[in-house]
């Protein structure tokens, strides 16, 4: 039976039977209410939502967005020569380019294709690939990125080769495998080496000065400048961001998720210094976006706290795994994550320009760092 795709502009367009027939909607990160909330907040993106279909029954779902990235912002970080770097920037007019993102641009993680239990995962996948790729020739852009694959998945997601991608490994997730023995935050200070726990004590007494607080939906909203402004900060510290979020995204999913998505704010002397944002999705707690005052970030050990706290949640939730996100690998080990390597494939959308770039891609090697074993 051959497999066709239906491809929708919103959400709420989408019929209630494709997602009751694929069964994605366990996972929150494939649920139409998540994703609503960040087509609501972020008009600056198209946002364009695939299914599979057979015998007219949905088999798989992927979403893309369109954002705007700058060329610098992309190769300033990319281990090649700069002899290289200034050809592939002139390449691309050193300009914005246009680039379709399969996966959520906002997530870290395998959020981007979900393939039905008992479907042929390798047709299924070929078939969303074939629609990406009508997707990308009736859109003005000019690249397609793929992300991100854990290893399990690479022997469906390899045949996009067959399509011309090329593949690259990206910076990993940092997980934290939380022991069922760790009923409070103590029993995992001292599971730690002595001077990782020193490490984590001292963090926590250095921002001993800050408030925390659990915001809700109202508080997000009162502060949604702040947290703005604190996340922008992370942002132009970070190695590579494709796109800003706007945080008018939290109030949307603090609405829906309430308890489940959690967002909290540290204050010095009644002004909000950080924050971090959190989602519990099933036994999963996720890190995501934070936002810190760098010129405070060193005396009270903002950015060593929040990591702390991300601890405390997982504990307090009962989770079984923390995903710590990228970035900052070396720094999250010290807490005990592990490296999840992912897998991320992208092509120029025009066959000359991608002969040129595929080496470069297939190259492109990412950041070391040293892999600490802080348990005892």
């Amino acid at each position: 039976m051959q497999l066709t795709s239906k491809i929708f502009k919103t959400v709420n367009t989408i019929p209630k039977n494709y997602w009751d027939n694929v069964g994605c909607c366990t996972n929150i990160y494939y649920s139409p209410e998540f994703l609503e909330a960040f087509e609501l907040a972020n008009k600056d993106i198209v946002f364009r939502y695939i299914f599979i279909l057979k015998n007219d029954k949905a088999v798989a779902f992927a979403y893309t967005q369109i954002v705007t990235i700058g060329v610098k912002t992309i190769t300033k970080n990319i281990k090649m020569s700069s002899k290289i770097k200034h050809v592939v920037n002139n390449m691309f007019c050193n300009n914005h380019i246009k680039v379709l993102f399969c996966g959520n641009v906002f997530l870290s993680g395998e959020y981007g294709t979900f393939l039905k239990d008992g479907e042929d995962k390798v047709e299924t996948f070929r078939a969303i690939a074939t629609a990406v790729k009508q997707l990308y020739k009736s859109t003005k852009l000019h690249a397609i990125f793929v992300k991100d694959f854990e290893d399990e998945s690479l022997y469906i997601t390899d045949h996009l080769k067959s399509f011309d991608y090329a593949s690259m490994h990206v910076e990993p997730n940092m997980i934290i495998y939380l022991k069922p023995q760790w009923q409070s935050f103590d029993d995992y200070i001292n599971s730690l080496k002595s001077k990782y726990r020193v490490k984590a004590n001292r963090a926590d007494a250095k921002s001993e000065a800050l408030e925390a607080k659990f915001f809700t939906e109202d508080a997000i909203k009162v502060y949604k400048n702040e947290l703005q402004e604190l996340y922008q900060n992370t942002i132009d510290n970070a190695d590579f961001n494709a796109q800003i979020l706007n945080l008018e995204t939290y109030v949307h999913l603090k609405k829906t998720y309430q308890d489940k998505f959690i967002v909290k704010g540290y204050f010095l002397n009644d002004k909000l210094v950080g924050f971090l944002s959190a989602m519990q999705n099933g036994t999963h707690l996720d890190a995501h976006f934070i936002g810190i005052d760098y010129s405070n970030n060193k005396e009270y050990a903002i950015y060593p706290r929040i990591l702390n706290d991300y601890v405390r949640l997982g504990i307090a939730n009962q989770s079984e795994q923390i995903n710590l996100g990228r970035t900052a690998s070396e720094i999250k080990s010290t807490l005990g994550a592990e490296p999840k390597t992912l897998t991320c494939y992208c092509k120029h959308k025009r066959n000359l320009p991608n002969q040129v770039l595929k080496p470069f891609i297939k190259n492109v090697q990412i950041k070391s760092f040293k892999q600490h074993q802080p348990f005892k």
